[in-house]
């Protein structure tokens, strides 16, 4: 009879881990859950494998909101190469066209920047994690083969200039869910009659997470020497923290009751759209709700024996 497959610990929270450059975020993702024994871990959106920074992890019942992080808006901060396009967008693809930078300016550029604010249109690079009939783009791309992909709607909440000079610049972004930054680069460069590539994609934000907050996977790997498994569970934010970007929304004990069986319910306090955190009457974590258009709370998300 084989040997009984260890399930792993259970663990809940949020980690919200410094990707290192050089891997995928499920290959991160993997290790770190590893070093945890966690029995379950999931990631909040992908980081290519050139970018680093905020990648929140969720653990155990932190997954049942992880959807919500996938969806909430992002910053970063970019660096890239003018003159040259790539296949992939950034660094890590070949060079697939050049052309002269001498001519390029900051006082050219500005003007330039301020078409890219607010809505606009992006057509995903081959080069994405997006599925055409199950198959992610960038296996096909990398097998030669291009697909039809439609342009989406994205909105670019602000847009500021770091740096510039005729060789690379450098760009804040801060951005709603679905925004290909290597995209945005090359758009911005066409506009201004040139190419350009991402070199460096750092996230500093994501949802209500910050770089501030990060962990380093050195320092995950301190933590485990010293302390094991303790001092690791000592890095997690708690389940609530997911959430911490929306109203709060304090429940009495009856109410809380009618939330937990599924059911609808009026709150004193609440806003008149979009999605709110429940907190129990000692402001205990319940989950996440949405207001209706009759002004009820609906319950969308609740952790399990949250009442």
């Amino acid at each position: 009879m084989g040997k009984r497959r260890n399930k792993g610990r259970a663990v809940d929270g949020v980690l919200v881990l410094d990707k290192p450059a050089g891997c995928t975020s499920n290959e991160i993702l993997q290790r770190v859950k590893r070093m945890f024994g966690a029995a379950k871990a999931g990631h909040t959106g992908s980081l290519d494998p050139l970018a680093t920074g905020v990648l929140p992890l969720c653990f155990g019942e932190a997954t049942k909101f992880s959807q919500f992080l996938l969806d909430a808006d992002k910053a970063y901060v970019v660096k890239a190469k003018w003159g040259a396009r790539t296949d992939t967008s950034d660094a890590d693809g070949e060079v697939v066209e050049t052309c002269a930078t001498d001519g390029l300016t900051e006082a050219a550029l500005l003007p330039v920047l301020e078409q890219f604010r607010g809505d606009i249109e992006q057509i995903p690079s081959m080069y994405s994690a997006l599925k055409h009939n199950g198959q992610p783009l960038y296996k096909l791309a990398r097998q030669g083969v291009e697909v039809e992909r439609k342009a989406r709607k994205v909105r670019i909440h602000s847009l500021e200039l770091l740096d510039f000079d005729t060789s690379h610049f450098r760009l804040a972004v801060s951005c709603s869910k679905g925004t290909y930054v290597r995209n945005l680069v090359e758009d911005i460069a066409t506009a201004m009659g040139n190419l350009a590539h991402v070199v460096e994609l750092r996230r500093i934000q994501a949802g209500p997470y910050t770089l501030e907050q990060a962990v380093t996977v050195d320092a995950l790997s301190q933590a485990i020497d010293s302390g094991g498994h303790k001092a690791l569970d000592e890095l997690l934010l708690p389940l609530g923290s997911s959430a911490d970007h929306w109203p709060e929304l304090v429940l009495t004990e009856a109410t809380a009751f009618y939330m937990r069986n599924g059911n609808p319910v009026q709150v004193a306090g609440a806003p008149v759209t979009g999605w709110v955190k429940l907190t129990g009457p000692d402001h205990e974590f319940i989950g996440v709700g949405e207001v209706l258009d009759d002004g009820k709370v609906a319950p969308r998300r609740l952790i399990s024996n949250s009442i």
